[in-house]
């Protein structure tokens, strides 16, 4: 993908860069409907478990950073101080709280689809943590996270039959990155009826799509491309055959007009936003291209254009800037472990 492995010495970087959040209460964005002043609480008393990190998402992909890199460095040094991390975080008690404060009154948008769609990336990397090592925290934490997962799985089962246009965005509302993730999750658990409903809908928003536009991209806040999302969830939904006529369709020109961003000023909560975008095309890039033949004459040129984009955007991973840091190391594992391709 690059020429930067995740060894041992980036993997504690980025572990590093999740241990100074998940626990981190201020500053923090909540995203927290009002009924009265009743409601009126700290992070930490509203989400007990995800109440760090900026804001509710970040909480919970950090932890799944946690766990990714403590199931793949288990003797490395920062293991240790991640599984504690996730000990504190992933009780049971606090789990209930989390499954009360999401079904609560007025939440019913809450997080959907990206935090939604996180939570269950986290259960499915506790279930595959879980099945290689068999000790008895990791069983003790995905039992403890279950009344969660299934809220999660719930509303975005009961949300999907009814979104009647697929959202478009390179942020958080985007439809196609969270159904990748979703169904992800969905095959990894053998979750029949949940995948079935993700590919069912994924064709009906997508499968009539043609000639994307990647020249208008990016707008000046997308951490995720919608293009590239789009064809990164249908090779995940098409067999190959359809998928290599489909993607010829809906990207006759492949990757040309795609061009690594730099972040006007990192330190601005959005516009930070654009250090991730070049992790998360990188990715999606990948991605599609792991869908074609490598004798396809495509194949290449998405490799080349997904280095490009990791080479560009794994420097910007630093800690100087909270509003970055606070979640772009997932996104920098997620590409360096090939998470969305099954590694």
């Amino acid at each position: 993908m690059n020429g930067k492995p995740l060894d041992s010495s980036l993997a504690a970087r980025l572990a590093g860069m999740a241990l100074a959040c998940v626990h981190r209460e201020y500053p923090n964005k909540i995203s927290h409907v009002l009924s009265s002043d009743a409601d009126v609480h700290s992070p930490r008393m509203l989400t007990p478990a995800f109440y760090g990190c900026y804001d509710w998402h970040s909480a919970v992909h950090s932890h799944w950073t946690l766990a990714r890199l403590a199931r793949l460095f288990p003797g490395a040094e920062f293991a240790a101080a991640a599984r504690k991390a996730l000990a504190e975080s992933l009780t049971a008690e606090n789990i209930a709280q989390e499954e009360a404060y999401l079904n609560g009154a007025g939440r019913q948008s809450f997080e959907r689809p990206y935090g939604l769609a996180w939570v269950l990336q986290l259960a499915q990397e506790l279930k595959e943590w879980r099945a290689k090592n068999e000790d008895a925290q990791t069983g003790e934490l995905t039992a403890n996270l279950r009344p969660l997962e299934m809220a999660a799985r719930k509303r975005l089962m009961d949300w999907l039959p009814k979104l009647p246009f697929p959202v478009r965005s390179g942020e958080h509302s985007q439809t196609a990155f969270a159904l990748g993730l979703m169904l992800d999750y969905a095959r990894s658990k053998a979750d029949k009826d949940f995948a079935e409903l993700i590919v069912a809908r994924a064709r009906a928003f997508y499968f009539d799509d043609k000639n994307c536009p990647l020249e208008y991209e990016p707008s000046g806040e997308d951490f995720l491309s919608p293009g590239l999302a789009e064809a990164d969830v249908m090779r995940r939904v098409l067999n190959p055959a359809e998928f290599a006529a489909w993607i010829a369709s809906f990207l006759p020109r492949l990757a040309d007009p795609l061009k690594p961003v730099v972040s006007p000023d990192p330190s601005d909560p959005k516009f930070s936003h654009l250090n991730g975008l070049n992790l998360s095309r990188a990715w999606m890039l990948d991605g599609i291209a792991s869908a074609l033949s490598v004798d396809d004459p495509r194949f290449a040129d998405l490799l080349e254009a997904a280095v490009v984009h990791a080479d560009a955007g794994l420097p910007a991973i630093t800690s100087e800037h909270y509003v970055g840091a606070h979640w772009v190391a997932t996104f920098a594992v997620y590409l360096l472990t090939k998470r969305g391709t099954g590694a």
